[in-house]
């Protein structure tokens, strides 16, 4: 089946850029467990080695744990927003200051940080303040005869990678896993093209149930009755196709976080189950 018509050729490709960030620990540092107790784990920001896009999202001694670098810009600036609005899954990127300068890498999340993954060897030369920039193109990507589905961080790689296929007035897309909305919790509030949204695993026992604890970083994810054009809504019959961006929380309402894709309110998106429908081979990123 042929893929669905898009406005690729109108981009606006553009270079923002932003500097890898300090690892934050939460003041007082202990972070609470729902039965009351509390530890003290690495998660958010920086650089992480050993985590990377298509690695399990569930069982690391960590909380929100981000793969790859975590980057931003001033956080009371115009330069954070657009590092933000701008990026797309998917797109290139490259260091332009620091040992590591000249790597190149793609862009594979957006937390409350741009997340980007490059190989092995360049991540270990990077330290925190080194300079990245990204060329972004994506914003504003639209099926021209599905107007009531929205993309939201698309890149048109990422589009392309994804073999989306068109059929009877409706789209078509593999996904690794679906969620049901019900465990769906923090960041329904927040847009759908800043932040994520967290799914709720604190009942260990139904995310083995519904083999949710098998979910890797870097799965495309499917969510029926989700409704995300404009924030993350409950509504019959929409779908949402959403991508996994960070590891398993232990805090109460918290959970992998999950970034949206594309949205339907008339449920007009097909899917598939596939467990192989990750951005680690779809993007081609390596181990």
């Amino acid at each position: 089946m042929p893929g669905p018509r898009t406005n690729e050729t109108s981009l606006v490709e553009m270079a923002v850029s932003g500097v890898i960030t300090t690892p934050a620990v939460r003041p007082g540092q202990y972070i609470p467990h729902p039965d009351g107790t509390a530890a003290v784990l690495p998660g958010m920001y920086g650089v992480t080695y050993n985590v990377r896009c298509g690695d399990r999202a569930f069982g690391w001694a960590g909380d929100h744990v981000e793969p790859g670098v975590s980057i931003d810009d001033d956080a009371n600036s115009g330069r954070h927003h657009a590092l933000h609005y701008l990026n797309c899954i998917g797109n290139d990127a490259v260091v332009t200051s620091g040992m590591a300068e000249g790597a190149r890498g793609v862009v594979i999340g957006e937390h409350a940080r741009i997340l980007v993954q490059f190989d092995r060897d360049a991540q270990e030369l990077m330290v925190p303040g080194d300079r990245v920039q990204v060329m972004t193109h994506g914003q504003g990507l639209a099926l021209l005869d599905h107007p009531g589905i929205a993309l939201k961080k698309m890149s048109p790689r990422l589009f392309h990678a994804l073999g989306i296929t068109e059929s009877g007035g409706r789209v078509h897309v593999n996904v690794a896993m679906e969620l049901p909305i019900r465990i769906m919790g923090s960041g329904a509030e927040l847009n759908s093209e800043y932040v994520d949204q967290d799914l709720m695993s604190g009942d260990r026992a139904l995310m083995a149930e519904l083999g949710i604890d098998q979910m890797r970083l870097g799965d495309v994810i499917a969510i029926r009755h989700a409704d995300h054009h404009w924030g993350r809504s409950y509504r019959e019959g929409a779908v949402s196709i959403c991508l996994c961006i960070h590891g398993d929380s232990i805090m109460t309402g918290h959970g992998p976080g999950i970034l949206t894709l594309m949205t339907a309110a008339e449920g007009t998106i097909d899917f598939t189950v596939d467990p192989a429908s990750n951005i680690a081979q779809l993007l081609d990123l390596g181990d």
